[in-house]
């Protein structure tokens, strides 16, 4: 059922909403892990590296799909939050509208293009047609991976956190099953892969929509109310476009930083690949803590509880702060024993590779604890275009590494990239923030010379 945020102990609520997200969080790890792992374990490096030089390319166009969903999640939230309820289901039945619409066409356009856009950021030979196949299959199946993002940023909108999980867990295990069936038994190859998990993905979204129908009341629509609005379509656009662009434009330097270690050779590429990888399931925390710094924030605004969002934000920094050093400790001293898991031993090149990523990585983890909890606020405070900015200055920070460091130092260029972006990002956002911060509570205490 629906629940509040506005009220109670936030400690107590931030830790009760972000738990399911984490477990949710992990278990969508384990859905692109199963992959990885399968895949680089039983078809070997060339098809790992196929995988891994399409995962770019996969962000960019997917997170656009997963922004667009969570921005149009922000306004079901400022309205629950302020209990127009009215309004709430307003905005959910013109999200629906809008996101149908951009996925179908999204599904069309990237697989008519895909040969050409791998082509287009130097995907090695040997991987091409691998690579090709994984990923067209992903792009066709774009309409079940938005259906499952928007109920389920609806769901948390509405403060449920728990039931989008249980889904996905499902989902998760039979994305598994999935690829064992369809690479060892039916001998698939990297196509199996990607139909079993656009077939679970597809699940879990069906999964959502029908628990919404039957559980939450609250989202039962007038005929008035299911009509296509205008002025709604318009403010979800505003939400919920900057958010997407924030993704593909962050995902836009990751194309580039792709495309320089496509450059360095397969062996290379399914390195980076496989630390990707570890890199994404350590992040999942700090994924959940994001996202429930985004509803906690557009809960709260809409009650106008300023008080209550700054002593959440303190808290919700604290608790991702504290896992950034277990994180990290374990990405600098643990990083062999988990490349292992998608890597055979006998790859000692790759695994080396792969072992120097993680530690670069893990001696800056604790940028994203600022970056991914005040980035998420912001967006949950309707500022969504300064989300946008920061992705920005990220994708700015990994071409220039892209095109300038790696060329001239190599694959050690490459393990200090996103990190780069993630400074220059962090100390933008936060800088904002208190800012959007400051100018709200001039709005909530009535000065009529401050225009919002």
């Amino acid at each position: 059922m629906e629940r509040s945020l506005t009220e109670g102990n936030s400690l107590k609520q931030i830790i009760w909403f972000a738990f399911p997200l984490l477990l949710g969080n992990l278990f969508q790890q384990l859905y692109n892990l199963a992959d990885t792992v399968i895949v680089g374990k039983t078809l070997g490096i060339d098809a790992l590296a196929s995988v891994g030089a399409s995962s770019s390319l996969n962000f960019l166009i997917l997170g656009f799909c997963m922004g667009l969903c969570s921005g149009f999640a922000i306004p079901v939230a400022q309205t629950f939050g302020a209990k127009h309820y009215s309004a709430m289901r307003g905005y959910v039945m013109n999200s629906a509208i809008l996101a149908a619409a951009v996925s179908f066409s999204f599904a069309i356009v990237t697989v008519i293009f895909c040969r050409q856009i791998l082509i287009l950021i130097r995907t090695p030979e040997n991987i091409l047609d691998g690579a090709y196949l994984y990923l067209v299959i992903i792009f066709a199946g774009i309409p079940f991976t938005v259906l499952y993002n928007l109920a389920a940023g609806i769901l948390r909108a509405l403060g449920d956190s728990k039931s989008p999980f249980l889904f996905l867990a499902i989902s998760t295990i039979l994305n598994i099953f999935g690829d064992l069936l369809c690479i060892l038994v039916l001998h698939m190859g990297v196509a199996g892969a990607a139909i079993a998990t656009i077939t679970a993905q597809a699940i879990s979204g069906i999964c959502c929509v029908i628990y919404m129908k039957k559980r939450f009341s609250i989202l039962a629509a007038s005929r008035e109310e299911r009509r296509p609005d205008g002025n709604k379509m318009k403010k979800l656009l505003a939400m919920g476009v900057p958010m997407g662009l924030q993704f593909s434009i962050t995902a836009i330097g990751s194309v580039m930083l792709q495309t320089a270690v496509n450059s360095l050779g397969s062996s290379i590429v399914a390195a980076f690949t496989a630390g990707m990888k570890v890199k994404q399931f350590a992040m999942a925390p700090f994924d959940a803590v994001g996202n429930t710094s985004a509803t906690f924030c557009g809960q709260n605004l809409g009650a106008r509880r300023l008080d209550r969002i700054r002593t959440g934000m303190r808290q919700m920094i604290g608790i991702a702060l504290g896992y950034s050093i277990l994180a990290s400790l374990a990405l600098i001293f643990l990083g062999e024993p988990m490349i292992r898991i998608f890597v055979d031993a006998g790859e000692t090149e790759v695994i080396g590779y792969a072992v120097q990523y993680l530690r670069c990585m893990g001696y800056f983890f604790w940028l994203l604890a600022f970056l991914n909890t005040v980035r998420s606020a912001v967006q949950g405070l309707g500022h969504s275009t300064s989300a946008m900015f920061a992705g920005l200055l990220e994708m700015v920070a990994r071409t220039s590494m892209s095109l300038l460091a790696i060329p001239a130092f190599g694959y050690l260029a490459a393990c200090f990239t996103d990190q780069t972006a993630w400074l220059a990002a962090a100390t933008y956002i936060m800088i904002d923030y208190v800012m959007i911060m400051r100018k709200q509570e001039r709005l909530v205490a009535g000065d009529a010379s401050w225009k919002k």
